[in-house]
Formats: C-alpha cells, structure tokens, sequence
C-alpha cells in the first residue's frame, strides 16, 4: 500500500485514479483499475441516463471495492445522470467541465465523496469553497479537454497546493510510476492517468484508436480547438481541418459546428481514424503496448518504488560525500 490523504478519502490501496474519459471508461474498465487497488471512474460524458446505469450496476457486479463516475457537467445528459448517480448511490463522484457550485450540495446531501477537475489555482480555491473534498490539478499536457491558461502539471500542481487545504490529486503528462513519484514530491496527494489506462485490454475504445495511441510519438498530440472547448487530440484529417478554420479566422460558431457531437463517438469508439477526435495527452509517445490493467497498475506501483529508491540512493551518496 501507498498513504496518502487520497488512500484513505477513498478507501483504495494505492492513489491511482483512473480519468473519466468518454467512449473509454465504462463498466469493464472501472472495475479493473479498483479491482488492482486504483479506483476506477466511469465515463458520464459520453452516455445517456440508460447507459449510465447499466456501467454502474454492472460495476457493482464486476467488483467490490470503491468506484466512481466522472460527470462532466456541461454535457447534454449532464442533470439526469446526476439523478442517476443519485438514485444508485454512486460513493465517488468527480466532475468536470462546469461549476461545481450547485452539483456539488446535492452529491454531498447524498453521502457522495466529490472531486472537481480545474485547471487555475483561482478555480481551485472557488471549488474549496463550494464544499468539493479534493481537487484534480489537470496540467495541459492531459489529453481530452483542457483549461485555456496552458499551465503544464509541473507548475500548475505546487500552485493548486499552495491556494487550497484538500487533497490534490496531478493529472496531465503521467504514464508512469517515476512520473507519479515526481507528483507526490511536489506535494500532490495522488495522481489522476488518463491516456495509460485508454490504452489497456478493458478499455472501451476501438481497436483501431488503441494502436493509434500505441504508433504516436510525444509531438504526436496537439491542443487544438482554443476557440471553443480546448481539447489535445492526436494529428488527423479532422484535427488539421478544425486548424485550417482557426487559422482561416473561422467564428466561434462554426468551429464548434464542424466539432458537432459525434466526433468523440466516430474516432475513438468507432475507429474513424481520419474523421473522428482522437483524445490523447502527451504521455502517449510513452506508451507502446496494451497490457491488462493489472499490469498497468503493478508497473506503476514497481516504478514508483524504483524511482523513490532511486532517489534515495543518490541523496545517501551525496550525504557520504559531505561527510568525506
């Protein structure tokens, strides 16, 4: 096991959270990551109410230990999936994409442990405020949607650390447990990986999108869309058409239009290489391979304790050194 504040808010072994990350993240993926000792989030954004009961009953039939949901809350279903997760006592709840303010009363009314994704130390201390129990420090280095201000996770996390009192979970550019050991000694409680656990056996992604996160290179992934909803995709006929709107000096409106509300669907969950989003972060030239969960999680926990040990080895020599 690794203590932290993340361990024991949520009840899990070691503090890996796996990102919400739509048409990625159902049922299957969820129980996996909390089954090896992480937790385990569902995916909201990309189900309807129906949809989004099913991932959460059938989780409860995968495994036994503490999952969650990832709500986005400016996504259409966004209110009556909240009903839902209210309705099915869902203990974890993270959400993202919109103001915590008035969801997060409810969850709380309802027994539920709340997370907020932000990407400012200013929105940070705004979620403190409306009553969240940790935040997600997201550098722009994660895939999917991000902040607009670009803070990279190095700097954003000591940040966050220094304007709140909860917990902070890192997120943004982590794929490893070096990585990991890197957050927890700038102060982070945790980590939240996203694009590692989208490229695994239990992810809901095409076949098709999980080779494409394996062939990527790290200049392989772009923040794109920064006229409307920032998001890093990875190098496609799609992402260069949305480049040419915005360099063409294209409005709001109509870039927004050709993202439209399939694409997510078509590129990541159908395998439209050429005319789909391809959400990755950064970290995705670290990844070469797409093992079982369990494997993701125990070369987490091997590297984190490597890279500790590691660390340790090399201040013990400089210690000897001094004395000398």
């Amino acid at each position: 096991m690794l203590n932290t504040r993340i361990t024991e808010l949520l009840g899990i072994q070691y503090p890996i959270v796996q990102g919400g990350m739509v048409w990625n993240s159902g049922a299957k993926l969820a129980a996996a990551v909390s089954e090896t000792g992480g937790l385990g989030l569902i995916g909201a954004g990309s189900m309807d109410p129906a949809t989004l009961r099913y991932h959460i009953q059938q989780a409860r039939r995968l495994t036994r230990r503490p999952f969650g949901v990832n709500l986005p809350l400016l996504y259409r279903h966004a209110d009556e999936n909240l009903k839902v997760i209210i309705e099915e006592r869902v203990p974890i709840v993270f959400t993202s994409a919109g103001n915590p303010k008035r969801t997060t009363p409810l969850l709380k009314d309802a027994g539920t442990t709340v997370f907020h994704v932000t990407a400012t130390p200013q929105l940070a201390q705004k979620c403190e405020q409306a009553g969240v129990d940790g935040v997600v420090a997201e550098g722009f280095e994660a895939g999917g949607h991000n902040g607009r201000d670009e803070l990279t996770t190095l700097v954003l996390v000591p940040a966050v650390i220094s304007a709140v009192s909860i917990p902070v979970l890192a997120a943004g550019g982590i794929a490893t447990g070096a990585q990991m050991a890197a957050a927890l000694a700038l102060g982070a409680d945790g980590v939240q990986v996203g694009t590692r656990f989208a490229a695994t056996q239990e992810a809901s992604g095409h076949e098709s999108f999980k080779q494409a996160l394996v062939q990527a290179k790290v200049v392989d992934s772009f923040l794109t869309i920064k006229k409307g909803v920032p998001v890093r995709l990875l190098d496609n006929r799609f992402r260069r058409m949305v480049m040419e709107a915005e360099a063409s000096g294209a409005p709001r409106t109509d870039i927004m239009e050709m993202l439209g509300s399939g694409r997510e669907r078509l590129g990541m969950f159908e395998g439209d290489l050429d005319n789909g989003e391809l959400e990755a972060g950064q970290v995705v030239g670290l990844i070469d391979d797409i093992p079982p969960v369990r494997d993701v999680m125990h070369a987490f926990v091997a590297g984190f304790r490597q890279a500790v040990a590691r660390l340790n080895g090399q201040l013990e020599s400089a210690e000897k050194s001094g004395k000398k």
